[in-house]
C-alpha cells in the first residue's frame, strides 16, 4: 500500500473573490493522480498532458467554484485524439444526479460528424460515474397515472410505491423541486431524510460498498455525509492510505453547537390542512420544512463528531471571517473539532491573518503520518510560522519577535496586523518579522514603494528596484531555512527542510 500524499493548490478561493481561481486539488499518491473538484482553472495550470496523466475526477457539489470546468473537462476526454478513456467520476449518488442535470445543455447534443444532423449523446458517453456513498433505499420517482398522466410518488428500491402514512413528496412552491418528507421509524417523527441520516444508516441507505479502492497504488476514497452542511447535496472526502488519512470537509460549518441544535430541537409542524388531510396526502405543494419536525438524527450528529474527531487524520477545511452558513467562522475555530497541528485551512476570504496554515494557490503539501509539510524545491518544511496571511493575491508569514516591526492584534475574535502601534485595533498579542512567501521561498517583506520580488523563469527570486533611469535586479536568498523562530521557552529552533 502506497504511502504519502501530495495536495497541490490549483484554487482555493470562492466565487466572490477577486483573486478569482475557485476550488480545485490535485491530488497525488504514488503514480496515482486525482482531480478534487475542478472549479479551478484546469487548463491553465495543469495543461492538456496534465490532463492527460489524471485517473480521476472527485466532485463534491455543484457549485459553479466547485465544478466549472467539470463539462470543459467531459469534451476534453471525448474529442482530443489521444485521449481514449471517458472522465472517470468518484462522487455520491445524489452529486451525481445533481451533475447530470446541470451538465445536460453542454453535453446531451451535438452536431454528426458530416455536421448534417443534430445528435443526442448520453451522458455516460463522456463520464464513467463510479458511486461513493451508499445507494438511497427510497427515491422520488415518476408513475404513470393512465391517459398519459404521471405524478410523483417515492417508491422503494424493489420499485414498489411507497404509502403516505411512510413517505411523501413535497413540491417547493418556489422553485419547483420535489424533495422527500419520511416519517422516521425510531424516531416516529417526519424528517427530510437525505438530511436526517447518516451514510452509516440502515433505515435509508443499502450498506452496500461504498468505498472505492484504487488496485494500483492501494488506497481508498470515501464519502462522507454528516459532517457536510451546506444546503445542496454535498459530500467531503476521506481518503487513506497505509499510514496516512486526508479528510476534505468541503463546505460545512464545523460547529458543535449548531450540530447539538440540528438533532435535538423538536420542531412543531405547520400543517397548513388537517392532520387527516396531511396524512392522506402522498403529493403536498408548499414549504417542507413546514412539515420537518427534526432536522437531524443523534446518530449522524455522533458520527459527524467521530469523523471531525480523527486524531490521525490532517483535515483541510473551509474558513470565513464572518456568520455565513457555508464555512467555518474563524473565530469559532478554537471551539471547533478541528486541530492546529493537523488542519490546512481553505476557500478563506482575500484578506485573513491567521494562527492556523493557510492554502494558497499554487502551494504544494505532502502528508506523511499525521503530519503535514509544504514542498519546496523537492524538500519538506513544516508549516510553523506564528502568522499566516493573505492579502489580494500575496502570502506573507510572521514569526514572533519581542523586537519586531509588526503588531499582531487581535478584536472580537479576529486578528490584523499592522506596523503601528495604539489606535482602535483590539488588543496587542506579541510582535512579529513578516516574511512575503514566494513559492514557498520566504523573503523579508518589502518597506518600499520602488521595489518588488519577481519570480523568475529558472525558479530564482529577484529583487526588483525601480529608478528614474529605469529597473535593475538582483538574485535574493530565500531565507526559510535560516529562521530562527523563538520556543515557548524562550530558546530558538532552528527550522529546517527534510529532503525527499
Amino acid at each position: 500500500m502506497t504511502k504519502g500524499i501530495t495536495v497541490r493548490i490549483l484554487g482555493d478561493f470562492g466565487p466572490f473573490s477577486r483573486m478569482g481561481k475557485s476550488i480545485g486539488y490535485q491530488i497525488r499518491i504514488g503514480r496515482a493522480v486525482y482531480l478534487l473538484d475542478c472549479g479551478a482553472p484546469l487548463f491553465q495550470q495543469i495543461g492538456g498532458e496534465g490532463l492527460k496523466e489524471t485517473k480521476g475526477l472527485i466532485i463534491t457539489h455543484c457549485h459553479d467554484d466547485h465544478k466549472r470546468w467539470f463539462t470543459d473537462l467531459a469534451l476534453f476526454n471525448m474529442y482530443i485524439p489521444d485521449v481514449l478513456n471517458r472522465v472517470f467520476l468518484l462522487t455520491s449518488e445524489d452529486v451525481q444526479n445533481e451533475l447530470l442535470r446541470a451538465s445536460a445543455p453542454a453535453l446531451d447534443r451535438s452536431l454528426s460528424e458530416d455536421s448534417k444532423r443534430v445528435v443526442d449523446i448520453p451522458y455516460e458517453e463522456y463520464v464513467n460515474h463510479r458511486r461513493i456513498g451508499p445507494e438511497a433505499r427510497y427515491r422520488i420517482a415518476s408513475v404513470e397515472e393512465g391517459g398519459g398522466r404521471t405524478s410523483l410518488c417515492v417508491m422503494d428500491s424493489d420499485g414498489k410505491v411507497v404509502g403516505p402514512e411512510r413517505a411523501k413528496v413535497v413540491i417547493s412552491r418556489k422553485t419547483g423541486r420535489a424533495r422527500m418528507l419520511f416519517k422516521d421509524p425510531d424516531y416516529g417523527e417526519w424528517v427530510e431524510p437525505e438530511c436526517f441520516y447518516p451514510y452509516c444508516s440502515d433505515t435509508f441507505y443499502k450498506q452496500d460498498g461504498d468505498v472505492y479502492v484504487d488496485e494500483e497504488e492501494g488506497f481508498t476514497v470515501e464519502a462522507l455525509k454528516a459532517p457536510v452542511w451546506h444546503g445542496i447535496p454535498a459530500i467531503g472526502i476521506r481518503i487513506r492510505t497505509g499510514g496516512e488519512t486526508l479528510i476534505f470537509s468541503s463546505d460545512t460549518v464545523n460547529d458543535l453547537e449548531l450540530w447539538r441544535a440540528l438533532y435535538s430541537e423538536k420542531r412543531q409542524q405547520r400543517l397548513g390542512m388537517t392532520v387527516e388531510e396531511f396524512e392522506a396526502a402522498s403529493v403536498i405543494y408548499g414549504d417542507i420544512n413546514d412539515y420537518i419536525e427534526r432536522v437531524w438524527s443523534e446518530e449522524r450528529y455522533r458520527e459527524a463528531v467521530e469523523i471531525m474527531s480523527d486524531e490521525e487524520a490532517v483535515v483541510i477545511h473551509d474558513v470565513t471571517t464572518r456568520a455565513t452558513a457555508v464555512h467555518t467562522d474563524y473565530r469559532i475555530l478554537k471551539d471547533s473539532l478541528l486541530d492546529r497541528e493537523r488542519a490546512i485551512l481553505t476557500h478563506s476570504p482575500d484578506r485573513l491573518v491567521s494562527e492556523w496554515p493557510l492554502c494558497d494557490t499554487e502551494k504544494t503539501f505532502r502528508i506523511e503520518g499525521r503530519r503535514f509539510f509544504e514542498v519546496v524545491d523537492g524538500e519538506l518544511y513544516p508549516m510553523d510560522a506564528d502568522i499566516y496571511l493573505k492579502d489580494t493575491g500575496r502570502y506573507y508569514v510572521g514569526y514572533r519577535n519581542d523586537n519586531g516591526r509588526y503588531r499582531v492584534y487581535e478584536r472580537d475574535g479576529l486578528l490584523s496586523i499592522s506596523a503601528e502601534e495604539g489606535g482602535d485595533r483590539g488588543t496587542l498579542l506579541y510582535r512579529i518579522d513578516l516574511y512575503e512567501d514566494i513559492g514557498g521561498r520566504y523573503f523579508p517583506k518589502l518597506e518600499r514603494d520602488d521595489a518588488m520580488y519577481l519570480k523568475r523563469r529558472d525558479g530564482r527570486v529577484e529583487l526588483i528596484e525601480f529608478t528614474e533611469e529605469g529597473s535593475r535586479g538582483r538574485i535574493v536568498e530565500n531565507q526559510r531555512g535560516r529562521i530562527l523562530k523563538a520556543g515557548a521557552s524562550g530558546g530558538r529552533d532552528r527550522v529546517s527542510g527534510i529532503s525527499r
